[in-house]
Parts: C-alpha cells; sequence; structure tokens
C-alpha cells in the first residue's frame, strides 16, 4: 500500500509539475538539441587524418567525421571574414557589406541577421570564444548579433598567441596561456554552465593562422618530423611551416577532444550537434590531395574546406554527401534541425542540407557554388569549375585542374561565364571592384557611444595614420602606430557619435624614457582634451613567442600601458576624431595600440 501511495503521489507531483506555467515550455525546450560550432582559421581540406594526412593526429576531429556525416565538396571563402560573414548570414559576402579582411571592410552590414540571433529568439543561450572577425564596436560587435557572451578577439589577426590579451565582453583582460586553450576553457566553462540547455556554442579557433607559434609539447614532435605528403606545388613549400602548420592541429584536436569530452560527461553527446569546418584553403603550400590553389586564391584549393557534421540522435554515422555544399548553407541547415526559425526576411543563398545529410537526394537541385576575393571570381558545379581566367576543368575526371577543357566543353563553359557575369553584376555592379575595396580604409564611420555598450574601442587597424605617422607592419591587423615623431604627425578615426555626453578617454601606449612628456590632444568637432604621456614606458619586443620566425609584414608585439587621459564631451554627430601632438620635448611622442571612449554620461 505504502508504494503504491508513493507512485500515487510522484505521479501527481510529475502532473501539477506540467501544469505549472511556463513548465511546459522549459521542457519542450529542454529536447532541443545543442550545438557546437568549431571554425578553424587557415586550416586545409588535407590537413586532417580523415581526409588522408598521414603527417598528423587528429583523432578527435576524425571521430566527428566517423560518427557523423561528411560533407565532402564543402566550399568557403578564399579569406577568413567572407567566410564567417557566410556561415553567419547564409548570405554571399558581398551582400552583407564585407569587402576585406581589416580598416573597416570585415564589418556586416547592421541590417543582417545571423544564426546566433535566430537561435537566440528561440530561448538558447549563446556564447562565441575565439576570433570573431565580423566588426569590432557596437552594433557590429558579436554581443550585437545574437551571442550573450564573448571571450576572444574580434580582429582577423592577433599577434600574441601565448599570455595573450584578450577581450571579455567589451573589456581587455590578460590571459595566461595558449589562446587557443584559453578560448576552449571558456567554452568549457559555458558548456557547464548552461548544460540543462538548449546552447549554441561557437568556437572559433586561431590556428593554424600566423603567427608561427604553438606550444613547444606539440612542435617537439614536429620539429624534426620528415614531410612524406608534399605540396601541389612542392618547390613553394616550406618544411617548417608545414610541421609548425600541422603541429598547430594537433593542439586543435586536443581542444576538440576537450569538447567532446565535456559533452560525454554532462550526457549531452547524444542530442548535440557538433559542427566542424575551416575558414578558407591553407595559409601555406602544403600537402592539400593535389588540389590547385591555397588562401587567397578561388582555385578548389583555395576554397575547399573539411565539414564534419555529427548528431548522433538524428544523423546517421560515416555518411558522405557528394553534392557540393558550403558555408552559406549552414544557417537554413542547423536551424532546420534544430526546429528554429530564421530571422529577418532577407533572401538566403543557402540550402537546408537536411535531405543530404538523411540520405535523400531525390530532386536535389543543380547548383553553383561562386567564390570570389580582390575582384576574381570563380564558379564551381558539381561537375565543373570555371576558373577566374575562365578556363573551365571538369573537376571529376581532373581534380587538380591540370587540363582546360573549354574549348571541348564549350557550351559548358559559355554558360558559366555568364552565371559568372550575372553573379558579379548581381554582387558589385559593373565596377571591377567593390566601392569600399576600393577605399581602403572603409568609409562607413565607427559608431561610439552606445548606452547598452558603453566601451568602445578604436584599435589603430581601425584608424588612418597621417604625415610621417606609419603602421607597425603592413598588415593592419594587430598592428599599432610609430613613427610619432613631431607635430606634424596624426592619427584619425572616422567615427559617429550616437549619444551626446562624457566620455573617458584611455590611450595604450608606448614610450622611450627619455622622450616622455609629450603634451598630446584629442579632438573630434569642437571638442578636445590634452594629456601628458607620461610615465615612460618602453618594454622590449617579445622575442619568446614564435616558434618560427614571424611572416613579414606582421607586427612584433610588446606590452603596452594605459595612459587615462581625461575626460572629453563629445557631441552627437559623424566626423574624425584625431590623435596628435602639441607639445614634443623628445624624439618621439608614443607607440599607439587603441584609443578607448567609454561613456560616462550620456543624453537623449
Amino acid at each position: 500500500m505504502k508504494c503504491e501511495l508513493t507512485g500515487f503521489l510522484g505521479a501527481l507531483i510529475l502532473v501539477s509539475w506540467w501544469l505549472v506555467p511556463g513548465n511546459t515550455v522549459r521542457a519542450a525546450e529542454a529536447a532541443k538539441p545543442n550545438v557546437v560550432i568549431f571554425l578553424a582559421d587557415d586550416a586545409g581540406w588535407g590537413d586532417y587524418g580523415a581526409n588522408g594526412n598521414t603527417q598528423v593526429s587528429t583523432p578527435s576531429i576524425d571521430s566527428l567525421a566517423a560518427g557523423g556525416v561528411v560533407l565532402d565538396r564543402f566550399y568557403v571563402c578564399p579569406v577568413c571574414a567572407p567566410t564567417r560573414a557566410e556561415f553567419l548570414t547564409g548570405r554571399y559576402h558581398p551582400r552583407t557589406g564585407v569587402y576585406g579582411v581589416s580598416t573597416g571592410q570585415e564589418r556586416m552590414d547592421l541590417d543582417e541577421r545571423t544564426i546566433a540571433e535566430a537561435f537566440k529568439a528561440a530561448g538558447y543561450a549563446t556564447g562565441a570564444f575565439g576570433k570573431w572577425h565580423n566588426g569590432s564596436q557596437w552594433p557590429y560587435h558579436p554581443m550585437a548579433r545574437g551571442f550573450d557572451e564573448y571571450f576572444g578577439h574580434t580582429s582577423g589577426h592577433w599577434g600574441e598567441y601565448f599570455d595573450a590579451p584578450l577581450e571579455r565582453n567589451g573589456r581587455m583582460e590578460r590571459t595566461n596561456g595558449y589562446i587557443v586553450d584559453v578560448c576552449t576553457e571558456e567554452a568549457l566553462d559555458f558548456i557547464q554552465r548552461n548544460q540543462a540547455g538548449p546552447f549554441l556554442c561557437y568556437i572559433p579557433f586561431t590556428t593554424p593562422h600566423s603567427p608561427w607559434a604553438v606550444p613547444d609539447e606539440y612542435w617537439q614532435r614536429f620539429q624534426n618530423k620528415p614531410i612524406t605528403q608534399s605540396a601541389t606545388q612542392p618547390a613553394q613549400e616550406n618544411a617548417d611551416h608545414t610541421r609548425c602548420a600541422l603541429a598547430m592541429i594537433e593542439n586543435q584536436d586536443w581542444n576538440v577532444g576537450r569538447v567532446l569530452k565535456k559533452l560525454e560527461d554532462l550526457g549531452l553527446t547524444q542530442n548535440t550537434i557538433v559542427v566542424y569546418f575551416s575558414d578558407n584553403g591553407p595559409n601555406s603550400f602544403r600537402w592539400n590531395g593535389g588540389m590547385k590553389g591555397r588562401k587567397g586564391t578561388t582555385d578548389e584549393g583555395g576554397v575547399r574546406s573539411p565539414c564534419f557534421i555529427r548528431w548522433p540522435a538524428k544523423l546517421p554515422a560515416g555518411r558522405t554527401v557528394a553534392e557540393i555544399a558550403g558555408a552559406i548553407d549552414l544557417l537554413p541547415t542547423l536551424t532546420a534541425l534544430a526546429g528554429v526559425a530564421r530571422v529577418g526576411a532577407k533572401p538566403l543563398d543557402g540550402l537546408d542540407l537536411t535531405p543530404l545529410l538523411l540520405g535523400n537526394s531525390d530532386g536535389w537541385p543543380e547548383r553553383m557554388i561562386f567564390s570570389t576575393w580582390a575582384g576574381r571570381v570563380s564558379v564551381r558545379t558539381p561537375q565543373y569549375r570555371l576558373d577566374q581566367t575562365g578556363a573551365l576543368f571538369d573537376m571529376v575526371a581532373d581534380p587538380g585542374q591540370t587540363r582546360n577543357v573549354a574549348d571541348a566543353q564549350a557550351d559548358t563553359a559559355a554558360r558559366l561565364r555568364q552565371a559568372v557575369q550575372d553573379w558579379r553584376t548581381e554582387m558589385f555592379g559593373t565596377e571591377p571592384l567593390p566601392p569600399r575595396q576600393r577605399q581602403g580604409v572603409d568609409q562607413r564611420p565607427i559608431p561610439v557611444g552606445y548606452p547598452e555598450f558603453p566601451i568602445t574601442m578604436l584599435p589603430a587597424r581601425d584608424g588612418e595614420p597621417r604625415d610621417g605617422v606609419q603602421r607597425s607592419s603592413g598588415a593592419p591587423n594587430c598592428s599599432y602606430f610609430v613613427n610619432w615623431t613631431d607635430r606634424k604627425g596624426s592619427m584619425v578615426w572616422n567615427i559617429e557619435v550616437r549619444t551626446p555626453g562624457d566620455y573617458q578617454v584611455v590611450i595604450d601606449y608606448t614610450c622611450p624614457l627619455p622622450d616622455a612628456g609629450s603634451l598630446i590632444e584629442l579632438s573630434f568637432r569642437d571638442s578636445r582634451v590634452t594629456g601628458r604621456v607620461t610615465p615612460g614606458w618602453d618594454p622590449p619586443l617579445y622575442t619568446n613567442q614564435d616558434t618560427l620566425p614571424r611572416p613579414a609584414g606582421e607586427s612584433q608585439m610588446k606590452e603596452f600601458r594605459s595612459l587615462e587621459v581625461g575626460k572629453v564631451r563629445l557631441e552627437q554627430g559623424r566626423g574624425e576624431l584625431v590623435l596628435r601632438a602639441l607639445e614634443v620635448p623628445g624624439r618621439s611622442v608614443m607607440d599607439v595600440r587603441r584609443v578607448t571612449l567609454t561613456l560616462l554620461h550620456g543624453e537623449k
């Protein structure tokens, strides 16, 4: 009798729980799949054991291929930021306002809606941990594009891989450890905190993008390892670059394994969709399955990426999809798999791949996938690739693009050339290059002064050096301003103040000790604030960060100090924020990494 009564009371409690308003909703949400998305930076299709590389060990990443679905012909963009925009929006990147990788061209237009916004609207906790590369300031910031929390670097390139200064929800902090390990640790914490689900966890790794820096334990495995699989152009291969890239991939694999184990330990494996892909072809000449091209090209090797999707509860293990697909397809596919409605009304370029993932290709359309960079356009069909010069290649018979069959397949070549012209006109108009790309620094102003996100960081990469001031390297990302030696030189940021009010000004700087004391002025329209560059702060360049010499054009980094300049009144409107010197008692003013404006007291 006692057991029967206990069972009755338990059932009554359960029914009562379901009758409480909101509990049925929470129960339904608990059944929604979690989503974890890994995005490698500059990894090639051939950097994994699952794709035939015998020089590297990637058991965790390979397990996603073995336990899920392999998209065998999966295409991304030739470079980083465009791929990220296509993944986030399901639309070709020229539609989104992303034309480049730095100086503002990497920003997605503010009327674009993202995959994170769709999942957040459906009740998901959303977090991103790593490299963003689609805009730094609010409302281009990841937390304005659907992510509840963010940790990492919003820039496309980061010059410090050990103990790096990284951003947590708008504020910089010094970390301890290797950048990929640190960002993964934050992702693990996010998963732990949101294990009741559902959650969307985006982990965009920073490797194997240069600088060539990897923990020593991984380098030791590769330092003297012979290269047994050569690049398609073997004379162009730098053996140490190959070794370091593969060492980075093994570190990345270890971090993927940490996340997969966390899901297993929490009992979340069965109902978690896990995706792994890369953002472009390999960043050096190394083995890539015999394909032509590398990062920055629109040939097969520059745009073909691995893509593995695992969801044990719904997707078959070990299936390979031969149909062509791309980063533009991930938003419609993942929202469909999770039963999440997309947000926004703009038409998508991507397709929902769910039928292919489940093994049903009946009625699948004959499609084209376009790739573009720096005015070059290539198009891929299931059988052919028309390259940027108009040459045609049968990718089934000739996957290395060695024989131009345009004359033999004249009708196909003509059809694809017309398709490229039509697509180019649709994306860019009649100009040979998009307007923003021709202008250098993007002319869209940087927004300043949102009360919901009062801190605006203005890094050197988003500014313009003038009259003798220079960047520390040819690549703007993670550069800083140098060679500021006189009153003539200045640096300028094109901004738009959204909220009039008082702003705190902080400058991250270095300055030789004998040169301390310059009087500087930061001005915007009729407002200005002055301050002294003091104390002197002249740390050495880091010499222990890199495994291999840093590529030409990439800055050697150093420890910057924060200079609190004071408060300035900024009125609403657009204009140039100008930093210049009024007095220069020494040989130089200072080197500048960033200016940070913090809204203190805003007015409507």
